[in-house]
C-alpha cells in the first residue's frame, strides 16, 4: 500500500506520517526496489496516532498504545501502559487547567483595581457553576433572556395601611436604621431576594424561579435613579435582603450606590409583616417587593416586581403621579 493511500485512509497529511516515521511509531516494510509498503496494521496506527493527538496527547506520548495495538489486543487502551498515558495527559491538563484559572483570577482582579481606581462602571463578572463543577460565563449585570414572569398571588394585598414594625436594622453606612422612626414624608424601602457576588455561585435553578434573578440589576437601576427619586419626593432610599452586612457592603462599594442597605439575616420584617418569601437551596429569602413608606404607615406596595432591572423607574414614576400633598 501506497503512502498516498495510508494519508488519504487515516485522514492524515504525507507530512504527518513521514513525522510518525521519524520517530519509529510507523515501521513499513521495505520493498525490494527500497519503497516503502504499508499494511493495514500500519493504517490502524497511523490513525490511532491521529485520535490519541485529537485529545491533547502529543504524538510522541502514543507509543504505549501503539506498543499495546502491537501486542496484539483489539484496543490501543486495553494494556495498562495505556491507562498510565491517559492520567499523565488528565494530570497534565489539569496544571494547565489550574495556571489559566490563576492568570484569569489575577486579569479579573486587575480590571476591577482599574476599573474602581478610574472610576468606571465596574466590569461584569459571568462566573457561574455548571452541573460537571466547572465555570462558564453568566452575566449578573444583565438580565436573562426569557426569565419567567412573577404572578401576583396576593401575598401582599394586607400590607397597605400598615404601620412600619418596631423593627432596628443594621446599614452599610455604619448606622442603625429603625423602621418605626423613618420620620416624616417618603421613604422607598425595596426589599430583594439575594445578590449574586463575583467569587460565588447562584443558587441552582436559581434563573427558574420567577422574580429571583436581577437583584444586581435592580440594584444599578436604583443607583443611576437616585436623584430623581429625591427630587421626585422620596425622603430616602434603602434595599434590603437577608444577607448580612459585610455580603451587602461589598456589593455597595462594587456598585457605588449612593444608599444604603440594610441587613434583616433573620428576616424579622417578613415575620413582622408577614411579607412573601420563597425557600432555595436551604434558605429562606424575601420575595422581591417595594414598600413605600409615608410618615411610619405602608402606603404603597410594588409586588410582583418585573423587570426588575427597570423597576426603580417603576417608582420614580409613581412618586412624579402621586406628588405629597
Amino acid at each position: 500500500m501506497k503512502i498516498s493511500d495510508v494519508a488519504g485512509r487515516a485522514g492524515v497529511t504525507i507530512k504527518a506520517i513521514r513525522y510518525y516515521e521519524s520517530l519509529g511509531l510507523v515501521t513499513p516494510r521495505r520493498l525490494a526496489n527500497g519503497y516503502r509498503d504499508y499494511d493495514e496494521h500500519d493504517v490502524r496506527v497511523v490513525a490511532e496516532i491521529r485520535a490519541l493527538s485529537g485529545l491533547g496527547i502529543a504524538v510522541d506520548r502514543t507509543r504505549p498504545f501503539l506498543d499495546c495495538l502491537a501486542s496484539g489486543r483489539e484496543h490501543a487502551d486495553d494494556c495498562p501502559a495505556s491507562l498510565a498515558g491517559y492520567r499523565a495527559a488528565i494530570d497534565e491538563l489539569t496544571e494547565r487547567i489550574d495556571a489559566l484559572s490563576s492568570r484569569r483570577r489575577t486579569l479579573v482582579a486587575q480590571l476591577r483595581e482599574a476599573a474602581h481606581r478610574n472610576g468606571g462602571t465596574p466590569p461584569p463578572d459571568r462566573t457561574t457553576q455548571t452541573h460537571h463543577g466547572e465555570h462558564q460565563m453568566s452575566d449578573l449585570y444583565r438580565l436573562p433572556e426569557n426569565l419567567p414572569v412573577p404572578q401576583d398571588d396576593g401575598a401582599a394585598d394586607h400590607l397597605v395601611g400598615r404601620s412600619a414594625p418596631e423593627l432596628t436594622l443594621a446599614g452599610t453606612d455604619g448606622k442603625r436604621v429603625a423602621l418605626a422612626a423613618l420620620g416624616t414624608g417618603r421613604t422607598v424601602l425595596y426589599l430583594y431576594p439575594l445578590t449574586g457576588h463575583p467569587e460565588a455561585d447562584l443558587p441552582d435553578g436559581w434563573d427558574a424561579i420567577p422574580g429571583a434573578r436581577g437583584c444586581t440589576t435592580e440594584a444599578c437601576d436604583f443607583r443611576d435613579h437616585h436623584q430623581e427619586l429625591l427630587d421626585a419626593g422620596a425622603r430616602r432610599v434603602f434595599g434590603l435582603s437577608s444577607q448580612d452586612t459585610a455580603y451587602q457592603r461589598e456589593l455597595v462599594e462594587r456598585l457605588r450606590l449612593p444608599f444604603a442597605m440594610l441587613s434583616d439575616t433573620r428576616l424579622a420584617l417578613a415575620a413582622a409583616l408577614d411579607l412573601p418569601t420563597f425557600e432555595v437551596d436551604g434558605m429562606t429569602l424575601f420575595k422581591r417587593i417595594t414598600l413605600v413608606v409615608r410618615d411610619g404607615v405602608i402606603e404603597h406596595v410594588f409586588y410582583p416586581i418585573f423587570p426588575p432591572n427597570a423597576h426603580a423607574g417603576q417608582v420614580l414614576a409613581w412618586l412624579r403621579e402621586h406628588p405629597e400633598n
